[in-house]
This record gives C-alpha cells, structure tokens and sequence, in this order.
C-alpha cells in the first residue's frame, strides 16, 4: 500500500493556505496537519504549494493527437495514452474526454465515438489520471439516439451534452476557410458534404424530441448533463427544464446570468482566461468570474490552460488563488457528482500536485500524486526514502 508523507510546503485547506503535512495512505489521504511521523516515501515540498489535483470537465485536446494533421490518423490507444501523459503533466488527475459524435464521417463520426469510448473502458486501469467520457451529442444527429440511450442505461457515458452547431455549419459554408477545415475533417467531397448538412438541416423538426427522449435516458440513468453554446435564457430555462444543469459556454451575459439564477453550474474555457477573452469573440470569461457567473474553467482544446488560468485571475486580482483553484477542482468535480475529490482533506481521494509559484504567471508543476501514486516529479531531489521498505513503495508509486 502506498505510503507518502508530503511536508513543509503550504497546503490549500478549503478557502485558505496553510503550513501543514499531509499523509497518504492507499488511494485515499489519511490525514492533514501536523506532521504524522515516518513513512515510507516522503516528499519536501518546501516552498512549494500543495493543491488539489484538476478536474476537467471538458478536454478535447487528445483530437490532436488521434489526427494531428488532417487526414492523418493515428490509433486511438497511442493517442490516449500522450494524452494521458499531458494531463497528468498539466495537473489534471480527472478528465473527461469530450468526444463529438456529429452527423459527420471522419473524426467526429459515430465510429471513432466508439473506438474511444471501448478505447478508454479498456485502457482506463493503465492510465494515470482518471479517465472518463464525456459524450457530445450533436443534437441533428437522430441516427445515432437509440444507440445513445444504451448507452446511457449502461453506465457507459460520465457525461452527456448537448451540442448544436448546425447553425454555424451553415453560416460557415459562405467562409472558404472555415468550410475547407470542415470538409478536410470529414474526409468527403466539398460536393458530398454540401449535400450531406443539406439532409441533415432538413431534418430540424424531429430534433427536439429527441432532445427529450435522450434527457429522459440521461435522468434515469443518474447522468450529468451539459447544453453546449446556450444562446439566450430561453434556452437555457429550457434546458433545465429537461433536468440539464450546466451550462457549458453561454454565448452572451444574459444567458450565463439565467443559469446563475437559476443555479445552474456555468462553465467557460480556461484558454479564454489564459489569452485574455475567447478566439471566438463571444464572452470574456474574466469579466463572467468578476460578476460571479462562471463557476467551473475548463481546458476546453489546451491542457495547460486551467493550471495558468487559476493563476492569472490571482494575479489580475479578480480571485484569489485559493478562490480561482475552485473553479478547477472542487466546483467542477461537484457538478460531475464526484463527492471524493477537488478538496484536501481526510478521506478524500488522493489528488495532489505540487507547484512551483515563484513566477506568478508561470506555476511550475514539481509533482504529481493521483489516487495515491506518484505519477510525476521534475525534481527527484525532493524525494526521501525514510524506510526499509522504500524500494518496493517507489516500485508501487
């Protein structure tokens, strides 16, 4: 069994930091506080803070690495596994791979949905962080419902969104750039793919039962669902009225603040905070966080987004680090229904990192501890083996 003693750094307890020790013991942390003696691995985390592994919600950055360039795949199983990799190396100890299954062929299709989720289910035991799927549901995607119900009652989806870019398909059909990229993802003809979203688009009034159906499914298998680029309080009341509550991406102030209203969890990119507003020119989610309608960051396509992210809003003075750590561990792991983690205290799951401050705006991940096993250090000088069985606790870390 694992058995790690973390001492002399600054640990964040709830809302404040705190010169204190913190035991391992298995998966779990055992206990915070004073120092509780030998172990058999201990870290000096002197002059560094001690904070809460990241949850994220929303990370479709491992696209990269299963298509780096267009048209050229690579196997899942490698992708996942760098993926992988640069999670753990960011600080998230909890992912959720964000998976478009579009009415497209080609990266988003209904084939590489699969491949990645039995991909995960498969590689899950091997890979450091936790590894979940988070199922993106374009919702003109009719063909694909009843295969989605199952897999909802089979506990196969953490969880379930609701995406509508049908819109902005069509919008972007008269833009020769944004359409090449399109029709370069879905491998067809720029003649089949016009033909193919007109199918689709005709299709628009079938979609809102199958919003209902699919958000029945999701309720009764106990599932957590998000709707994607809400627009308008309307929308988003009406989301919530299926039982949808997070609102992933609200487009204008108007909508996030429904959803604040409303008690809905609000979630927005960390890149956006990260370049100081959002590549798409909608909301800046700086502003959202200093009005209190934002309460989860998300790495949406960049990894180390969260991590700078929290930092930059301390620096910026719109949070405080202890604050801003919130809306990359606890709040997000509280809207996934994942009572174990996002907080250091006895019990919880053993989520740690470990990071350098010294450059306000460029935190430097020394360590990583993800359920109880240390899966990342930059500094092995930090690491003392203080008993016998030092050898065989490494070997298990």
């Amino acid at each position: 069994m694992t058995d790690i003693l973390v001492e002399g750094g600054r640990i964040l307890l709830g809302d404040e930091f705190a010169d204190a020790a913190l035991r391992i013991a298995g998966r779990d942390i055992h206990a915070v506080g004073a120092d509780h003696g030998h172990s058999a691995v201990t870290i000096d985390a002197r002059g560094l803070l001690v904070l809460p592994g990241i949850v994220d919600l929303h990370g479709d950055a491992f696209e990269r690495q299963m298509m780096p360039r267009p048209g050229v795949d690579f196997p899942i199983d490698v992708a996942l596994v760098d993926s992988d990799r640069q999670a753990i190396a960011n600080g998230i100890t909890t992912v959720f791979h964000a998976a478009t299954w579009s009415w497209e062929p080609g990266l988003r299709s209904g084939d590489n949905a699969r491949r990645l989720l039995e991909a995960i289910e498969g590689l899950r035991p091997q890979l450091a962080a936790d590894t979940r799927f988070h199922l993106r549901h374009e919702t003109y995607n009719l063909d694909a419902e009843a295969e989605i119900g199952e897999w909802l009652s089979e506990g196969r989806i953490d969880l379930f969104a609701f995406n509508d870019h049908m819109d902005a398909t069509v919008g972007d059909l008269a833009k020769p750039q944004k359409r090449n990229r399109m029709v370069e993802r879905t491998g067809l003809s720029g003649a089949a793919f016009d033909d193919l979203v007109q199918r689709i688009v005709a299709r628009a009034h079938d979609v809102p039962a199958s919003i209902e159906r699919l958000a029945t499914a999701a309720r009764a298998a106990g599932v957590k669902m998000l709707s994607h680029d809400d627009d308008s309080p309307q929308m988003r009341k009406a989301f919530r009225v299926q039982g949808v509550a997070i609102a992933e991406f609200p487009v204008n102030e108007a909508t996030a603040r429904e959803a604040a209203d409303g008690g809905d969890f609000i979630v927005f990119g960390a890149p956006n905070v990260v370049r100081g507003g959002s590549h798409t020119g909608w909301t800046r989610a700086s502003d959202m966080i200093a009005k209190g309608l934002c309460s989860i960051l998300a790495s949406d396509y960049y990894y180390p987004a969260q991590l700078l992210a929290a930092f930059r809003l301390a620096v910026d003075g719109i949070l405080p680090l202890a604050q801003a750590w919130q809306l990359i561990s606890a709040a997000p792991a509280q809207a996934a229904g994942l009572a174990d983690r996002g907080k250091l205290a006895a019990g919880h799951r053993a989520d740690i990192i470990l990071v350098d401050d010294k450059v306000p705006l460029r935190p430097r991940i020394v360590a990583v501890i993800a359920a109880g096993r240390l899966v990342h250090l930059t500094e092995a000088g930090r690491l003392m083996q203080t008993a016998p069985t030092s050898r065989r606790a490494v070997a298990a870390a």
